[in-house]
């Protein structure tokens, strides 16, 4: 059996007082590729932060990679996160700093301290997304899709259990969506397990794979063929 990274019992979300979602039961397994779908204000954001614990949740049970969603603390979260590859759709990179001080940034924070092993884990990710020689650069010289495979980069950093992509093609063009889900989709191979938001339909249908709804404040499994 493969293990959960992912496990919610009788979950609501909440953003401030508002009700968002409500009774969400749900496991993802290690080596899962799940899209969550659903119209914009449906919750897949205020989703995804609950995940990552940017809303708290006081409702419902709720682990994802060993870490219990009801206790989590402040300073839990850094930790938290180091577990978890955060992809979003705008990209999020420092403009006043070269690729690779944008990757060794995240290291620090993040509690690495051996120069080396920083500088050989950024030629690793960047490797594994196809951007190799592109380190050296700031991101205003690199196009969407190239922005867009550095942010995954760095979501790989700290080599997480569960990647959350929220909406990574979201401002991209049909064309390099495409080569950015081909980059998801082999580090997915690789055994890591992805959950990524998207609205973008014509790539559910040319990679199908497991999609979970948010609609009428529920979240649930669609049959590929109902999208």
């Amino acid at each position: 059996m493969a293990e959960s990274v992912l496990k919610l019992k009788e979950v609501s979300v909440f953003q401030k007082e508002n009700l968002v979602l409500n009774d969400i039961n749900l496991e993802i397994k290690k080596g899962e590729f799940i899209y969550l779908i659903g119209k914009t204000g449906s919750g897949k954001s205020s989703f995804m932060k609950t995940l990552y614990g940017d809303l708290p949740l006081n409702h419902g049970e709720g682990s994802i990679v060993d870490f219990d969603l009801r206790k989590l603390k402040e300073k839990d979260i850094p930790f938290l996160r180091r577990k978890l590859g955060i992809v979003f759709q705008d990209f999020k990179l420092l403009p006043d700093r070269s690729i690779n001080n944008n990757l060794l940034f995240v290291l620090k924070a993040t509690g690495w301290k051996d120069k080396t092993k920083m500088d050989t884990q950024v030629e690793t990710v960047l490797d594994k997304v196809g951007m190799k020689t592109k380190g050296f650069k700031f991101p205003h010289e690199l196009s969407g899709g190239e922005q867009q495979r550095i942010a995954i980069a760095r979501a790989l950093l700290n080599d997480p259990e569960l990647i959350l992509a929220d909406e990574p093609t979201g401002n991209l063009d049909p064309q390099t969506s495409v080569e950015v889900m081909k980059v998801l989709q082999e580090i997915n191979k690789t055994g890591r397990t992805i959950l990524m938001a998207t609205h973008d339909y014509a790539l559910i249908l040319k990679y199908p794979s497991k999609t979970l709804k948010c609609d009428g404040n529920k979240v649930f499994e669609v049959v590929q063929k109902a999208v």
